[in-house]
């Protein structure tokens, strides 16, 4: 699944994560002199960042740019010379690393929104309470700039879509390139057809979404949580607990977890349930078909406690689902209200305007919508686990290794039917 279109997947992967932990620290470190030493400083303390267009060309945003590129530059020339001759080397190093970039750079759109919600809605609260202070053209012009941030972001997503269609395709071809030049030794395990055209399908579309909303998340934290930490000045105490430093920062971060946890603990049986279920639809449809040119198979009998096998583990599934479900949207509910009630306090307290509430509402989203990953996406996640059990034990074949039990009593089942050799080792 990985080393055909990665090269040397666990290399790759481990130093991909290390060389971004030294990038992520020498920007937060020593990065904003590095940029004021080649002319492109950070906004002063206190400076307020502009609104539209103009944000995404700032002195720091550029320093960014550049910043990246030449840290991902070594990377990928490095892996250059490591994989050289790989076929998807291309695709799989510097494929990522664009993907990387346009992640981050919706995350800066999501920025650019932020910082016109809290000039726009002073102003638009100021408009409200009457006085005549504020003009229809204030208002207008903030709207322009609002549309020059949607049209950057629908930009953005257009190419966001086309560019990651085209890589998860291509890693799909790499892992179907490769179970085909292995097809003698797969021909004959259960579902091949299936695992080599519908599993690597799914796997690829599935990790489509999975992956760029990992790296958003990733990005969003990186980005987000500094903006967080530094409006929590406003906040002066909380329910129950009264003054707490930095308290938005620690309560996105502990709600977040503790939402995170539910629901790993909640559906931990899950992924092996989907994946015995693959398995035993996969036994079922195929004793169908061989009923279809066979008169000998698909016999009552075995095809009733084939389905019996598909009715118990949907029943399971039903049950264990069933409490999953209560811990997801039980949370998901309380987290709708959460962060209302911890600002009630600084509302009633008179601390923030209705701009800064917006501003402080949007951070601790983005910040808690990553954090909370798991909790979004746990369903897919469970799809997309139990379908790499399936290639996992495919792909157990190509390396003369047992296979899993059910795939063994299936050989056994064919080689008695006469199907496949049975002296098949398995």
């Amino acid at each position: 699944m990985f080393h055909s279109f990665f090269p040397k997947p666990k290399l790759f992967f481990t130093s991909a994560a290390i060389w971004s932990l030294v990038c992520i620290l020498v920007w937060y470190t020593v990065g904003p002199r590095l940029g004021a030493a080649v002319g492109l400083p950070p906004l002063a303390a206190g400076q307020t960042p502009p609104v539209g267009l103009a944000f995404f060309f700032t002195p720091d945003n550029l320093w960014f740019y550049l910043y990246f590129t030449v840290f991902v530059g070594l990377f990928g020339l490095t892996w250059q010379v490591i994989a050289r001759g790989h076929p998807w080397l291309n695709w799989s190093v510097w494929g990522s690393a664009f993907i990387i970039f346009i992640a981050y750079f919706s995350v800066q759109i999501s920025v650019a929104v932020n910082n016109w919600r809290g000039p726009f809605f002073d102003l638009f609260q100021q408009a409200l309470n009457g006085g005549g202070t504020v003009t229809a053209g204030q208002l207008y012009e903030l709207q322009l700039r609002f549309l020059e941030i949607g049209l950057v972001g629908v930009t953005l997503s257009v190419v966001t879509a086309f560019f990651t269609n085209h890589y998860v395709f291509r890693w799909r071809q790499a892992m179907n390139d490769f179970y085909l030049s292995k097809w003698d030794k797969l021909r004959h395990i259960e579902g091949a057809s299936q695992r080599v055209q519908e599993d690597t399908m799914r796997f690829a579309n599935i990790l489509e979404g999975l992956g760029v909303a990992l790296i958003n998340s990733v990005m969003t934290l990186v980005v987000f949580l500094p903006i967080l930490f530094r409006m929590s000045e406003h906040v002066s105490e909380l329910p129950l607990l009264g003054a707490v430093p930095h308290a938005l920062f620690w309560l996105a971060i502990g709600w977040s977890l503790f939402g995170t946890v539910l629901l790993m603990v909640a559906g931990i049986k899950l992924p092996g349930l989907n994946f015995r279920n693959q398995r035993v639809e996969a036994a079922f449809r195929k004793e169908l078909v061989y009923g279809e040119d066979h008169a000998e198979r698909a016999q009552p009998a075995t095809v009733r406690e084939l389905f019996a096998n598909v009715r118990k583990n949907y029943f399971r599934m039903y049950w264990h689902y069933t409490y999953f479900n209560v811990a997801r949207f039980g949370y998901n509910q309380l987290d709708g209200i959460f962060l209302t009630v911890i600002l009630i306090p600084t509302v009633v307290a008179g601390r923030i305007t209705m701009g800064l509430w917006q501003q402080i509402a949007t951070a601790f989203g983005e910040v808690t919508n990553s954090f909370q990953y798991l909790v979004s996406y746990w369903s897919t996640i469970i799809e997309l686990l139990s379908i790499h059990k399936r290639l996992k034990a495919f792909e157990a074949a190509i390396d003369d290794k047992p296979l899993p039990e059910i795939d063994q009593r299936y050989l056994k089942r064919e080689a008695e039917a006469g199907e496949i050799a049975a002296d098949r080792p398995y």
